[in-house]
């Protein structure tokens, strides 16, 4: 065998292997760089989509989940995209879900293993350690395998071709072509180290040119690659900062905003104190006003009496010293005579009839003191009550019957006020707020009804719960109003006649004590109020709280 044979294998030989070398390095680069990128690609895209999906995720705002899912699929290499539960159940998908997702999800594991062209990923959507969906992609796998592919093909051209001219060129050609595999060969141990900023001097035209600009724009190719997947990094990054600041400003708002409706919330409940106890003010004067009227009656009729007594009395008088004068006189003519004056002062007078008067005037008066001393008590001990207001075990008829009383002077006299009430259970309250939510629903029955008509009150217990109805044969109330009779400051009177607070406070009271108030009504046939109270005592309203 000949030098230049030897030469020749020699070079071919070495400029083979150095070449198969290359070209195996590099293919095994470019595809687990391609992959690599690919692969993280995946992970920084599933990561940014569930961390943009996790807010409609956990309230479960399907169209904003429609929306991220739309827009992620703007990225050209995506095939589908979607969201399901943790049970499989779809929230929100687009894409080649039919052909790509068969049955159950499969994810991935590395791109090599890929056999459909789709690399498959997955990613949870969690807080506080609890997942509560995942999102699904799949990245387009077959336009890298063909890129690598044609690599591939083109790679192994080249390798044919060289072998080929350096079978032909190698005697010639054999130290340059040795130098230039030579400069491939670090060209490219600096390209697999990461250093994409190397070239090889092109010098000639030729195929070892060629290749080196092969070379150079497989290089250059690498670089684009790895910039625009450090480009799309940076973008993933920068978006999720930016959507972790709009979540802060937004939960700082709304804290915000709670912190004013906590406030106006406070705000709310200190006017309704205030319209509360105007209202109570309002009642007691009502009371007073009808306390005076029924105490003015037995007053005037006891100082009538009293002045018939005082006539009475004067006409004894006469009669006692017209029979004292007669004991001194001594004169029987003129003792008959003064005899006779005196029976004719006891006829004149009509003797029998001032004894049963003056009996009846005695018990009319005493019966008109008991009464107003009646009222009285009454009034103290319902100011008395509402000025406590201690809760306790509470009888509901005497509540009613305290309130009758005291609304005695504002019954209109056409007015029938009838009771049925039942025996009832005692219950855990408070029975000033009791007494003025009665006082106030039955005072509005009696200004329904006006001079005539009827009020029925009936109590009875039914199932663990007191009933108290107050019906009125009053003027009704059209049914478009039974909605706001309980709103505050809604009234149905003239201005001046009524503040709109008494239902709305007796349903207050009625609620906190766990019950509540119903209304029946019908125009021209008046109106049913029914108050509805649990049985309970002190033990079993803490645990209720």
């Amino acid at each position: 065998m000949s030098l230049r044979l030897k030469t020749i294998l020699g070079i071919a030989l070495i400029e083979g292997a150095l070449l198969l070398v290359l070209l195996i390095t590099m293919m095994d680069f470019i595809r687990d760089s391609n992959y690599e990128a690919l692969r993280k690609r995946a992970e920084s895209t599933v990561t940014l989509f569930s961390t943009m999906t996790k807010d409609a995720v956990l309230s479960y705002d399907l169209a904003s989940l429609e929306a991220f899912v739309s827009e992620v699929l703007r990225n050209e290499d995506l095939r589908y995209a979607r969201i399901v539960t943790p049970d499989g159940e779809v929230f929100a998908q687009s894409g080649e879900i039919s052909h790509f997702v068969a049955g159950k999800f499969a994810t991935d594991t590395e791109v090599a293993n890929v056999d459909d062209n789709v690399y498959d990923i997955s990613g949870s959507i969690a807080e506080g350690g609890e997942v509560y969906g995942y999102v699904q992609v799949g990245l387009d796998v077959g336009t890298i395998n063909a890129s690598i592919a044609a690599i591939n093909r083109w790679g192994i051209a080249l390798a044919s071709f060289e072998m080929v001219l350096v079978a032909l060129f190698s005697f010639v050609l054999g130290g340059y072509l040795t130098k230039q595999l030579d400069v491939l060969r670090k060209t490219a141990r600096k390209v697999t180290d990461g250093d994409f900023d190397v070239q090889v001097e092109v010098k000639t035209r030729d195929e070892i040119g060629e290749v080196s600009s092969a070379f150079n724009r497989m290089v250059t190719s690498l670089k684009s690659a790895q910039t625009q997947r450090d480009q799309y990094e940076s973008e993933l990054l920068e978006l999720n900062q930016s959507l972790e600041e709009r979540v802060l400003k937004r939960t700082r708002a709304l804290q915000a905003k709670h912190v004013e409706l906590q406030e106006t919330y406070q705000s709310l409940k200190d006017t309704q104190a205030k319209l509360l106890q105007s209202e109570k003010l309002a009642s007691v004067g009502v009371l007073a006003a009808g306390v005076a009227h029924e105490i003015n009656n037995p007053i005037a009729f006891v100082m009538s009496n009293l002045e018939s007594l005082s006539g009475y009395i004067n006409d004894y008088e006469a009669l006692i010293d017209s029979y004292h004068t007669l004991k001194d006189e001594s004169d029987d003519a003129a003792r008959h005579a003064k005899l006779e004056q005196i029976e004719a002062k006891l006829d004149q007078l009509d003797y029998e009839f001032v004894k049963e008067d003056v009996e009846d005037l005695l018990k009319d008066s005493a019966q008109g003191t008991q009464r107003v001393r009646d009222i009285v008590v009454g009034l103290s001990e319902f100011a008395q009550l509402n000025q406590d207001d201690s809760w306790g075990m509470v009888d509901l008829n005497e509540c009613i019957q305290v309130t009758l009383q005291l609304l005695q002077g504002r019954i209109p006299s056409g007015c029938k006020v009838r009771t049925s009430l039942g025996i009832l259970s005692l219950t855990y309250g408070a029975a000033a707020q009791l007494n003025q939510a009665l006082l106030n629903v039955i005072q509005n029955a009696l200004q329904a009804v006006g001079e005539q008509g009827s009020v029925d009150i009936v109590t009875k217990e039914q199932s663990g719960r007191l009933i108290v109805s107050i019906r009125d044969s009053g003027t009704g109330i059209a049914a478009e109003e039974l909605d706001k009779v309980f709103d505050p400051f809604f009234t149905t009177r003239a201005v001046g006649e009524g503040t709109g607070l008494g239902l709305a406070m007796a349903y207050g009271i009625a609620k906190d004590h766990g019950g509540e108030i119903k209304v029946k009504s019908e125009l021209g046939k008046g109106s049913q109020f029914i108050i509805i109270l649990p049985i309970r005592d002190e033990t079993q309203l803490a645990s209720a709280s």
